[in-house]
């Protein structure tokens, strides 16, 4: 079960600034009053008043961070190999492709669109749950093809050339021995792997209007567009770009050479 933490923010900050605020348009001046009348008797302020006072500034703050700038998510799977590996905890922009209102996820402000070669975090249509992450191949109107690993973007191949043999760690080892391919999109260079020669997913897709076709880099290891379709550009949340953490237990813990990595 998703635990919408947007949501449990929205009403926490609705509740502490509705008692703060009642409290300061109904109850406080008759209290600084009685006060001023009666110095030798204290007269507190109500604790649950305290707590909204000082509880609020600090969950609205958050909710606006969290809402508007960035965001952080762990990668749970190997999907993304070897761009992210399980294990590492991402940051992601939230005003890259606009700003949203949090919960009701609608678009306030336009800010720009996602390029292709994007890894952009999701809510796939089919599990509208759950936060997915994926690298963005196809922009509204393309005409995206898979065949035998080979990406066309309108008719032209993407650049690919052999990047070596990958060698896995921790809860990615079982992925050693895997092909890797260096792929050129959108102007930026990227990883992918390749499990053996056989080709996962192969077919044509025309991506509609509103729509974005994503894909993993571990091509044969992703469940992604090529299975179920296209993300629809009110299910984005944003762009990943930064790596400020990795845990592995499998791979001895922290993998302090991963922290702060830009992700391409």
């Amino acid at each position: 079960m998703r635990v919408d933490f947007a949501l449990i923010l929205v009403l926490l900050s609705a509740l502490t600034g509705a008692i703060w605020l009642i409290d300061h348009l109904l109850f406080a001046k008759a209290r600084q009053q009685r006060a001023a009348a009666a110095p030798d008797n204290a007269i507190s302020e109500p604790v649950i008043v305290e707590y909204a006072r000082s509880f609020f500034p600090v969950i609205f703050a958050v909710l606006l961070i969290r809402s508007f700038l960035g965001e952080p998510f762990r990668i749970p799977s190997s999907s993304m190999m070897p761009t992210l590996l399980i294990g590492d905890f991402i940051l992601v922009n939230k005003f890259s492709y606009g700003l949203r209102l949090p919960v009701l996820n609608t678009k306030i402000v336009e800010l720009g669109e996602p390029k292709r070669g994007d890894v952009v975090v999701f809510r796939p249509p089919h599990h509208p749950d759950q936060d997915w992450i994926k690298r963005v191949i196809g922009l509204p109107g393309d005409q995206i093809g898979y065949h035998n690993k080979q990406i066309t973007v309108n008719g032209e191949p993407v650049p690919m050339q052999p990047a070596g043999i990958y060698i896995g760690v921790g809860q990615g080892r079982d992925h050693t021995g895997f092909a890797m391919l260096r792929e050129t999109l959108g102007g930026r260079e990227h990883r992918t792997l390749h499990r053996d020669h056989r080709s996962r997913g192969d077919g044509e897709f025309q991506v509609p209007p509103g729509h974005y076709f994503v894909m993993g880099d571990n091509r044969d290891n992703s469940e992604d567009g090529r299975f179920w379709g296209f993300v629809p550009e009110q299910n984005l949340v944003g762009r990943a770009f930064a790596i400020w953490m990795n845990w592995d237990g499998q791979a001895g813990g922290v993998d302090f050479s991963r922290l702060g990595t830009v992700i391409e």
